[in-house]
């Protein structure tokens, strides 16, 4: 059933251009991407930015060239006397998730909500919940399950490519200075106010890696998951973890391996490695490009992508799927939750045969060393760092 919105008020979609009415919620960082995209749709007549939510007010300027309307709160905008948006796109702290997309789509609206998709696998089948019962679509942006080269490596995989598949891993391997850190009052924490946040290297920089290579294993959903081991470490002085080694079996027994980090020398391209008897596919999914390697053939392809928004607004004048609708995400939550729940990350302690900083001030970060042949090792393998016995972890 939708929530009828309350009296006087305009149901969404009602406009008279028919054109879809866009809010985004959260406009400094990366919701600043999001009013881009809305702006770039609407050159095209696509959409309408029609009110962009921020207790930090925009720049005045920029504001009145979008002809959006500025409120501190979203409940502001709920309860204002304009017509409700279409659409509301929440690039807001993990731990807002779940009530400003309930808010929303309880008023009726259908929503886009950056990943992660909640702080807990509790809040993640609430939210579940209210989708259902409301009837609103709940799209979350996790940008890479709108590439297709997703469906291109399953293809791969299922006509026996590399033969039988005998893992799935991820590697991660960014840098994150000291400022990344200080960018918000709930970066790097576990917990913050009384809420959860779990904003580790695992749950939110580099969760398009878990959850892509979840999604191509075929693990979509929470009862998909068997069970996850997780070894959370930081350099930085942080709560959360900036290095980590995660295992997942499904319940079919696909084996996942996930060995991440913030602490690395230089950036390289994230990947996905399908590991199979006679080769492997790896997708680097900022790229959308497909490398397939076996005895015989070495053969290199990029995809394009179809963008999160604009998938949500087709599948609300088709009434087709959502590429990456909220139940779609209950398998990133799993290890969200084991992240959570688990253990404290343990302090990588400073150390020269290991561990070196670089740079000074708000550009300084950790190094570990030789951290990306570790991941590799965690992707390939599928166990954990102190089981490779990584050096720091003895």
């Amino acid at each position: 059933m939708t929530t009828t919105p309350p009296p006087g008020r305009a149901t969404p979609g009602t406009g008279e251009t028919g054109t879809p009415r866009i809010a985004v919620v959260g406009v400094h960082g990366h919701g600043a991407s999001h009013v881009r995209r809305v702006s770039e749709l609407e050159a095209r007549g696509e959409a309408r930015l029609v009110a962009v939510v921020d207790p930090r007010e925009p720049d005045r300027e920029a504001l009145d060239a979008s002809g959006a309307t500025w409120y501190a709160h979203l409940g502001d905008l709920l309860s204002g006397p304009e017509p409700l948006p279409d659409v509301v796109v929440l690039s807001t702290p993990i731990h807002t998730h779940l009530p400003l997309a309930q808010a929303a789509m309880e008023a009726g609206i259908d929503v886009l909500l950056e990943k992660p998709t909640t702080a807990s696998l509790a809040e993640h089948a609430a939210l579940v919940d209210v989708a259902r019962r409301t009837g609103r679509l709940c799209q979350v942006g996790f940008q890479t399950y709108g590439s297709h080269a997703l469906p291109a490596v399953t293809a791969m995989v299922e006509s026996g490519e590399i033969g039988e598949v005998t893992g799935i891993g991820a590697v991660g391997a960014w840098v994150r200075t000291a400022s990344y850190w200080a960018r918000s009052a709930w970066a790097g924490r576990r917990h913050l106010d009384g809420h959860d946040v779990v904003d580790g290297v695992v749950t939110n920089p580099l969760a398009h890696a878990v959850a892509t290579a979840l999604r191509i294993g075929g693990a979509r959903r929470a009862e998909d998951v068997a069970y996850v081991d997780t070894e959370l470490w930081h350099a930085n002085p942080i709560e959360a973890d900036d290095t980590s080694s995660v295992r997942v079996v499904g319940t079919d027994g696909r084996r996942y391996g996930f060995g991440l980090t913030l602490c690395t020398d230089v950036r390289t391209a994230s990947r996905v490695i399908v590991h199979g008897t006679r080769g492997t596919i790896t997708l680097e999914y900022e790229f959308d490009r497909v490398l397939l390697r076996t005895g015989s053939v070495t053969a290199e392809k990029e995809y394009g992508r179809t963008d999160l928004l604009e998938d949500l607004l087709a599948a609300r004048r088709t009434g087709g799927p959502l590429l990456c609708e909220v139940a779609e995400t209950g398998a990133f939550m799993r290890v969200l939750e084991a992240v959570r729940t688990g253990p404290e990350p343990r302090e990588i302690v400073s150390d020269d045969a290991w561990l070196e900083w670089r740079g000074t001030d708000d550009g300084r970060w950790p190094v570990i060393a030789d951290i990306e042949s570790w991941c590799e090792r965690v992707a390939a393998e599928q166990k954990l760092f102190s089981e490779l016995q990584a050096p720091w972890t003895r």
